[in-house]
């Protein structure tokens, strides 16, 4: 929790709680509905307000699957500027759908990508217009229980716990941390890839998992920077040694927690000129004159804009970003990997469920 929150803000956290809590009581006994679908349907979320990984363990999902079955990920597509239903489709733009679905879609081309905010209708259109879809992964869909998923997976950052974390507004926690118990496996992500026993049993105490959940480590995964903007001969590859001293590097952060990417940037670069903007944010040609600026202001032999993977969905299109600073864009992919070899396990755990549930694509 951020501990530069005011103490007079809890009591708002009580009343929240409380609205939350009479919510999914409503839901518990009945009184409210869940819909409940004759396909496989996998949800993943978190309690907590961003920062928890949930795209790149989604595309991992999506990647898992698509080898054997038709795969379809729905979001709500925060922050588009469009409404309703949508499916992703070549021209699609990030105001259309979001930058996160436009991303998975941009990735993996072989799946379908859908935004609805209302996650009843999205399900029900998607099995109407694609009748041969073989599971949906509801993606930040763990509060959204007018839907009943046959599996949902819980997030929770490895620094952040959400055993720690309050309501909103005085902590980050959409609702309580009881309702942790709806998970079927819990993913402690981002965490360091040399955690040791002790510090995974602390973890695994606390969090106090029921007998029938599965708890798991995952950590991030960086890739080869790759460019943002398809050009004839982009700037070369990014030097990888840590501690290159001849390359210096802004880097443009428009996420939730960019602390782990700049840590790992810090390591490699010699000269870091960090621009921080707020979760899913809207860059205008204002902040494409400050990236420019502090690039130009670098002192390095060899100089690049670095951005994450989310970032350069929105970044990509501003088409008219002259060179040489169009070729020094480049983006870090993401990935995950599981600690403690527990990735058979957990692969095996996804694709026995959605193997074990397929049924004809009716809607119950």
């Amino acid at each position: 929790m951020d501990g530069s929150r005011s103490i007079f803000l809890y009591p708002f956290s009580a009343l929240y709680c409380f609205i939350t809590g009479i919510r999914n009581f409503f839901y518990d006994s009945g009184m409210l509905r869940s819909h409940e679908f004759s396909i496989p349907i996998i949800c993943v979320g978190n309690l907590a307000v961003g920062g928890t990984g949930k795209t790149p363990h989604t595309e991992y999902l999506a990647d898992l699957l698509r080898r054997d079955f038709n795969v379809a990920v729905l979001s709500r597509g925060y922050k588009r500027k469009s409404s309703g239903f949508r499916f992703a489709g070549p021209g699609s733009t990030a105001g259309d759908i979001g930058d996160e679905p436009l991303q998975m879609y941009r990735k993996f081309t072989d799946i379908t990508v859908a935004v609805d905010s209302n996650r009843v209708r999205g399900v029900k259109t998607i099995l109407k217009e694609h009748p041969g879809t073989g599971v949906i992964i509801l993606d930040d869909g763990f509060q959204h229980r007018s839907i009943k998923p046959g599996y949902s997976i819980l997030l929770s950052d490895f620094s952040r716990p959400m055993i720690k974390d309050h309501m909103l507004p005085y902590g980050n926690l959409r609702e309580s941390i009881h309702n942790m118990n709806r998970a079927d496996i819990i993913l402690i992500t981002k965490s360091p890839e040399n955690i040791s026993p002790i510090q995974r049993r602390i973890m695994v105490k606390e969090i106090n998992k029921r007998p029938y959940q599965n708890l798991y480590f995952t950590s991030i995964k960086y890739k080869n920077p790759a460019p943002v903007f398809d050009g004839p001969e982009p700037c070369g590859n990014i030097p990888e040694e840590a501690g290159s001293e001849e390359t210096g590097i802004v880097l443009v952060t428009g996420i939730a927690n960019p602390k782990p990417l700049s840590d790992y940037l810090g390591k490699r670069y010699g000269e870091i000129i960090h621009l921080p903007f707020g979760d899913h944010h809207q860059f205008t040609l204002k902040d494409i004159r400050k990236i420019t600026d502090a690039w130009t202001s670098l002192n390095s032999k060899k100089k690049y804009v670095l951005t994450t993977e989310k970032d350069a969905v929105r970044l990509r299109e501003f088409t008219n970003i002259a060179e040489p600073i169009r070729s020094a864009f480049y983006y870090i992919p993401v990935g995950i990997s599981f600690l403690n070899d527990d990735r058979e396990e957990f692969d095996n755990m996804i694709t026995d469920y959605v193997r074990k549930n397929k049924r004809n694509n009716r809607i119950s």
